[in-house]
């Protein structure tokens, strides 16, 4: 019989209050004027105006940083292709150890999240088995203690929370709504080739190719990049099988049927570099390994971002020095 749930309070959130009062007055008088200045609107609302505006002035403020966004990611340090569970919690964790780096995350979807904004059956809890409720800890989700697994109240809450912590990060770009169409390579010995970047395109362009003209993609050059697309599907898997069709493997192992026990465990020890600057984590391995699938828990998928950011780390330094010839 597990144990009677406990809500754990995210000891982020007490440091943070905490901070507010070590810091001394100034976040606390912030927030109080804005207290004020909002309830001095409440009940007011005949006055209420909102500040003059030109509309072009919103089109440049948008564009402007977009395409000065555009410029900077265009050379970057490590992408991660995919913003579910398994890319944000690769982000977080690269972003957190490394600001020095610069992280670009393509996304394809409009709303980043993948599968993460519901458990099983579009269900609303999620699930995570131990140890991976240390994750939750660290980025400040609560969550009840079930015993050999615990339990996040909304799907939502997590992938949320996780959006916020990645969004905040000076040193990490989304460019939702952008969908990797290949990867750039080099040739190495022997027929292999080295990931040296990605080829992107709007996504709404990518779905088109075959019912309009030839639309040319961008580039983003990046000595490591970071796959974790998912399981196969209109976006899913994309790396891998762009590798298999490139001849760098000899086929794909295709997911196999679920088994919570077995899954969870392989896609965490898996995940790595494939093959020299393409690391791949979550779901996506398991297209390339052919291991089971793990269905609604999402542990894996968060503890296989940390670990592919530990293996992007690791390799990084190297694949830079073979990347600027």
């Amino acid at each position: 019989m597990a144990p009677s749930a406990v809500i754990q309070s995210p000891p982020l959130a007490v440091s943070l209050a905490v901070n507010k009062v070590d810091n001394g007055h100034m976040i606390q008088n912030a927030d109080n004027d804005a207290a004020k200045a909002l309830t001095a609107m409440m009940g007011n609302w005949e006055a209420f105006r909102f500040a003059p505006i030109r509309e072009s002035t919103v089109s440049r403020a948008m564009t402007r940083r977009y395409f000065s966004d555009l410029d900077a990611y265009a050379e970057s340090d490590i992408v991660i292709v995919g913003a579910g569970s398994c890319g944000l919690s690769c982000a977080y964790t690269l972003g957190s150890l490394r600001p020095d780096l610069r992280i670009a995350i393509i996304e394809a979807g409009v709303a980043p999240g993948g599968g993460a904004w519901l458990g099983g059956q579009l269900f609303s809890a999620m699930v995570m088995r131990k140890p991976a409720d240390a994750f939750l800890t660290q980025v400040g989700v609560p969550f009840e203690d079930e015993g050999d697994y615990v339990v996040v109240r909304h799907a939502a809450l997590f992938t949320s929370t996780m959006l916020g912590h990645v969004l905040r990060m000076p040193n990490v770009k989304l460019f939702n709504a952008t969908a990797v169409e290949d990867l750039i390579t080099r040739n190495g010995e022997g027929g292999t080739v080295r990931v040296a970047g990605v080829v992107t395109n709007w996504t709404l362009v990518s779905i088109h190719h075959d019912d309009q003209s030839c639309m040319d993609p961008n580039t983003i050059n990046a000595p490591v990049v970071i796959s974790t697309t998912g399981h196969d599907g209109p976006f899913g898997a994309f790396s891998v099988k762009r590798l298999a069709s490139l001849k760098q493997l000899e086929q794909l192992g295709g997911m196999r049927g679920l088994d919570m026990q077995s899954a969870e465990d392989a896609i965490v020890k898996n995940t790595g570099e494939v093959v020299p600057g393409l690391i791949v984590g979550g779901m996506e391995l398991a297209e390339l390994e052919g291991t089971c699938r793990m269905g609604p828990t999402f542990g894996a998928m968060a503890m296989s971002g940390v670990k592919a950011a530990e293996e992007a780390l690791k390799v990084f330094e190297m694949r830079k020095a073979q990347n600027e010839h």
